[in-house]
C-alpha cells in the first residue's frame, strides 16, 4: 500500500536509497510543514534533529509522511527513539549513545541503516569494520548550522574520504546549490543540508533545485 511505502523493507532495500539530497531538518513548529515542502520537491532521505528532546507526535506525523512518499526517516542521535518510532535508520555523532558500541545499536534496529559522523581517515577506516551504513562526513565548508561542526575539511579532503571507504558518504556542511557540483565530483553519496532549505524564502523551490541539480 502507499500508506506504508517504507514498512517491512529490509535493511538492504534501504541502504540502496541512501543516494542524493539528504535534508536534516531541526525540531521546531515549522519541522512538519518544511518537511512536506521537501518531499514535495522530491527529496527521499529526512533526518530529524531533536537537540532539546523528541517531540512524540512530530516523529509520528514525520514517520507517516515519509511513509506515504516512500522517503526515508532517520533519527539524530538517539537509537532508542528510531526503534520506538520505527524509523528507517539512526546516525550517530561521537557523543552519542552507541558510537563506540554500534553492535548493541544494530541488536536493536537489525533492519535500520546506521550512520557514523566522521572526519579523519582513521574515523573513515574504523567505520568501515562497525557494520555501519553510510558515513557522514565534513564539515566540508563553513556552517553555521551546527555549532560544533569544527573546521571545514573541503572539497579535496571530502574527496580522500570518500575514496577511502566503500560505504557510501553523506558530505555535509555549509552545502548549497553552488557547492553541490563539487560536492557531486567529491564521489559523495549523498549531500546533507539544513540551511539551504530551512532558510531559503521557498524551501520548495531551494530543494527542488538541490535535487535538479544533483540529478544534472
Amino acid at each position: 500500500m502507499a500508506t506504508h511505502a517504507t514498512a517491512g523493507i529490509t535493511r538492504r532495500q534501504r541502504a540502496q536509497r541512501l543516494r542524493g539530497i539528504y535534508v536534516i531538518l531541526n525540531d521546531g513548529p515549522q519541522t512538519l510543514e518544511l518537511a512536506r515542502a521537501v518531499v514535495d520537491a522530491g527529496v527521499a532521505i529526512l533526518q530529524y534533529r531533536a537537540k532539546h528532546g523528541v517531540v512524540a507526535a512530530r516523529v509520528r506525523a514525520l514517520r507517516e509522511l515519509t511513509r506515504r512518499s516512500g522517503a526515508l526517516l532517520v533519527m539524530n542521535d538517539d537509537w532508542r527513539a528510531a526503534a520506538e518510532f520505527d524509523c528507517d535508520g539512526v546516525h550517530l555523532g561521537p557523543e552519542d549513545d552507541g558510537f563506540e558500541n554500534v553492535a548493541s545499536v544494530r541488536a536493536a534496529l537489525p533492519e535500520a541503516v546506521i550512520g557514523l559522523s566522521c572526519g579523519s581517515l582513521d574515523e573513515v577506516r574504523a567505520a568501515a569494520d562497525a557494520g555501519v551504513d553510510y558515513l557522514g562526513v565534513g564539515c566540508v565548508f563553513a556552517t553555521s548550522s551546527k555549532h560544533d561542526a569544527g573546521e571545514p575539511i573541503g572539497i579535496g579532503r571530502l574527496g580522500e574520504l570518500v575514496r577511502a571507504s566503500s560505504l557510501p558518504v553523506a558530505a555535509v556542511g555549509g552545502i548549497s546549490a553552488t557547492t553541490l557540483p563539487d560536492v557531486v565530483r567529491s564521489g559523495a553519496a549523498m549531500a546533507a543540508v539544513i540551511s539551504s532549505v530551512s532558510s531559503a524564502l521557498d524551501p520548495r523551490r531551494a530543494a527542488a533545485e538541490l535535487v535538479d541539480a544533483w540529478n544534472r
